[in-house]
């Protein structure tokens, strides 16, 4: 029936692939799980300390082993099975998870002792550790399950599941937090995070790519980190994603947002946390039939500088409705940014070697937001809270202005000519 469904529509052509089918939904519900997880998570944290920088090492105690491992994640993602790797992991997530749930029944049915926010630190790192295998292998498995011709399509309907993922979990996290309570959400994780296992686990072996002979782990791991500083277009990319959200994000203050600026409760949180991923959808599901492949370097440098004029503006906002629609609009910037850079390191990154550009990718990128969460964290206390957010969107607004001068092939990039080759 899906196959019927899908044929001849050029915009689900990345779904005539079975696997990929696959693969897409089982990263969907891992989302939708951690979303859902973190929400509840960074309240009960906030909830409890009543302090800016607590959010930030929340954040921070995810990145730290994530970045510390990543580049090993990559090395082991070029030579096993990444789908093996992908599936390990997972499973490892959902002991994570279940962990969770007994620290949350510890504290309901004790309630005279003293509750601490050190579980969940915790609980952040081994995400965290975990996050610094997943991230290296599943971006070059979802490669390996489409032909190059859906490269574009891959890449945005990945963009979508992840996006859709997160606007659901981080809308109803904090509804499902106030109607149920932590114990009935995190065994509600528990239960979405194996959905994804099982469908992980019905996608066949993916044989590793021939390795050479006699190559060290430090060679190899040198070798990859060469292919990307050496590689303008990645590496402008993934440095002009980091800065943006090193700098000029504003989501990790959002419960402070919510609570002080805008006075809109757990509700309104999970409102506005969801916004930018509203935007997010809405451009993905866009791009899946117009993918921004024509002028993709200037189209990429005006998207992230329009995503920091939004942080700017939401941070000197005092309406509710005019933050969240500023939040939908720095979504859409946002993620064209993303797709541009998913396309470019598909197209350009040999396959041998995706695990360990990808494990670059999870230091630049995936972990700039746990990192910019406490980088945001720490500006707060130290300047103030509205002055931080507009500082960094400054900081990131230049840095754009950098790129355009002296990242020629970036600014000149055309992956429509790249598509035809």
């Amino acid at each position: 029936m899906i196959n019927r469904f899908i044929k001849g529509k050029e915009s689900f052509l990345a779904f005539r692939y079975l696997d990929y089918r696959r693969f897409i939904f089982s990263k969907f519900m891992l989302t939708l799980a951690l979303q859902i997880q973190f929400v509840v998570i960074s309240w009960q944290v906030y909830q409890l300390t009543h302090d800016y920088l607590s959010l930030g090492l929340l954040g921070l105690s995810e990145a730290i082993p994530a970045v510390s491992l990543a580049l090993y994640g990559g090395y082991i993602s070029d030579r096993n099975d990444r789908r093996k790797i992908v599936l390990t992991v997972m499973l490892l997530q959902f002991v994570c998870s279940i962990a969770l749930v007994f620290i949350s029944l510890h504290y309901t049915r004790n309630p005279g002792i003293v509750v601490t926010v050190f579980p969940y630190y915790v609980i952040m790192f081994f995400v965290g550790l975990l996050r610094g295998f997943y991230s290296p292998a599943q971006f070059p498995l979802m490669t390996q399950l489409v032909p190059r011709e859906a490269y574009a399509n891959s890449s945005a309907w990945n963009s979508t599941f992840w996006h859709i993922a997160v606007v659901v979990g981080s809308s109803i996290g904090g509804l499902l937090l106030a109607f149920l309570g932590a114990n009935m959400v995190y065994i509600l994780v528990v239960s979405i995070l194996l959905i994804g296992v099982i469908q992980v686990y019905r996608i066949p072996p993916q044989p590793p790519q021939p390795v050479k002979a006699g190559e060290s782990m430090r060679d190899s791991i040198k070798q990859g980190l060469s292919f990307v500083f050496n590689n303008q277009m990645i590496f402008g990319a993934m440095l002009l994603d980091l800065i943006a959200v090193l700098f000029g994000g504003a989501t990790a203050m959002l419960p402070v947002f919510a609570s002080e600026v805008l006075h809109v409760g757990e509700t309104g949180f999970g409102v506005l946390r969801a916004a930018p991923f509203v935007g997010s959808v809405f451009m993905a599901l866009y791009m899946t039939k117009h993918p921004p492949l024509k002028n993709s370097g200037k189209i990429l440098l005006a998207c992230v500088t329009g995503f920091s004029l939004c942080m700017i503006s939401f941070a000197l906002s005092k309406n509710f409705y005019l933050s969240f629609a500023i939040l939908v609009l720095s979504g859409a910037f946002d993620n064209v940014s993303v797709i541009i850079r998913s396309m470019i390191i598909q197209f350009f990154t040999p396959d041998e070697m995706r695990g360990r550009v990808s494990s670059v990718s999870t230091m630049f990128i995936s972990s700039s937001n746990e990192i910019g969460a406490f980088e945001s964290g720490f500006a707060a206390k130290l300047l103030g809270l509205v002055q931080s957010v507009v500082l960094g969107g400054g900081v990131a607004i230049l840095s754009v202005a950098g790129a355009y001068a002296w990242l020629p092939k970036l600014r000149k990039l055309d992956l429509e000519k790249e598509m035809n080759k």
